[in-house]
């Protein structure tokens, strides 16, 4: 398939009928990917803080310092949890938290240095708006700090805090987070420097079609470049327990100007199941330079997650034997690992259990005992 502008983008976007842009998805899907197996990872998210000062609007895990369940995870907690993890067959964590001004760089090299010390497992860690804090309070450059983190036992770099890559919603929604450019910034010298990392996409908040095409194609452009990203995840907002919930307005403190919403039910909500199977599709199409497109089990449930792989997805992402951001706006989808293997079966697919880097660690065929 030819490789589309954001042009040609944003009008399937807009005017395409449904399940002609998820053909168009699907055929992509089958030719990266002809040997129809769907991938997932056994991991847990770990949040180490929820102290954040950056206070997003769409955010509903976050808390100020002086909150009386503002927290930074106790060292024995973590271990605990990684020791599930592991016996559950999980090879890998994801470990984020928000940007807690009570933590240096040298809490996270000894943090990262006392998972490796005690256990074999890939971490996955620290999203970019993460890792810059960590750089700006050093005062170190964003590459020394991850050569630094990386040194520790960092292994990638998990896409989050990418939100929408416009600057023009960024001002609105997380005014006082990184923008579009230094998100980038982090996971080019990340890729530079030999690290794999995913990226993601928040959709279905206050941004336009336009806005949804900027973010693919920052993203295309710098795979162009570095060939770094193994994985694109989209996913829809929640607007549970969230700011954007109760408000009517969203005020850019860096112009001062009102973006009025007038229809908060059809401006802030969680994306309906036609918009994001149209939006993974999309993703599908114009990343084809990204090998792999994860669907959100998390966000929309199961039975959503198995249709979005005949939409261009070819990942069923994790089991989340842990998840807690999502979890605070009042979505709470669980799965066991059979459950995510009989689904995916059930979808006609091969299920089998990898790494971050895709490599497949073992099928299930007839049985999926673990």
């Amino acid at each position: 398939m030819k490789r589309i502008d954001k042009n040609t983008a944003l009008k399937l976007f807009k005017t395409s009928d449904l399940l002609e842009l998820g053909e168009m998805a699907d055929s992509l899907r089958r030719s990266l990917h002809p040997e129809e197996i769907v991938t997932f990872i056994i991991d847990r998210n770990i949040n180490y803080t929820n102290v954040c000062i950056n206070k997003c609007k769409f955010c509903a895990f976050y808390r100020e310092e002086d909150s009386p369940d503002a927290y930074v995870l106790d060292r024995d907690v973590l271990y605990q949890k990684i020791r599930e993890t592991i016996e559950l067959g999980g090879t890998q964590i994801l470990i984020q938290g928000g940007l807690n001004p009570a933590l240096g760089i040298n809490y996270y090299v000894e943090l990262l240095q006392a998972i490796k010390e005690n256990f074999n497992i890939h971490i996955h860690g620290f999203s970019p708006p993460e890792i810059y804090y960590m750089a700006d309070n050093a005062g170190y450059s964003v590459k020394k700090t991850i050569e630094i983190l990386k040194k520790a036992g960092l292994d990638s770099i998990p896409g989050g805090g990418a939100e929408i890559l416009s600057d023009r919603i960024r001002e609105q929604l997380s005014p006082k987070k990184i923008g579009k450019d230094k998100w980038l910034k982090v996971m080019e010298e990340a890729h530079c420097l030999g690290m794999k990392t995913t990226a993601t996409m928040m959709f279905g908040s206050i941004e336009e079609p336009e806005d949804i095409i900027e973010h693919l194609d920052a993203i295309r452009t710098l795979q162009n470049k570095t060939q770094g990203f193994t994985a694109f995840i989209p996913w829809s907002f929640q607007p549970g327990n969230t700011e954007l919930s109760q408000n009517s307005e969203v005020r850019s403190e860096k112009s001062g100007e009102k973006s009025q919403i007038s229809n908060l039910k059809s401006q802030i909500y969680s994306a309906t199941a036609v918009e994001y199977l149209r939006v993974l599709a999309l993703s599908r199409i114009y990343l084809d330079n990204v090998p792999n497109i994860q669907a959100s089990w998390v966000t929309q449930g199961v039975k959503m997650a198995q249709i979005a792989l005949r939409f261009g997805a070819n990942d069923f992402g994790s089991t989340m034997i842990e998840e807690n951001v999502v979890a605070a706006a009042g979505v709470s989808y669980k799965i066991s690992i059979d459950e995510m293997i009989d689904a995916i079966r059930n979808s006609g697919f091969k299920p089998c259990q990898r790494d971050m880097y895709y490599n497949v660690l073992k099928e299930f065929l007839v049985s999926h005992e673990l």
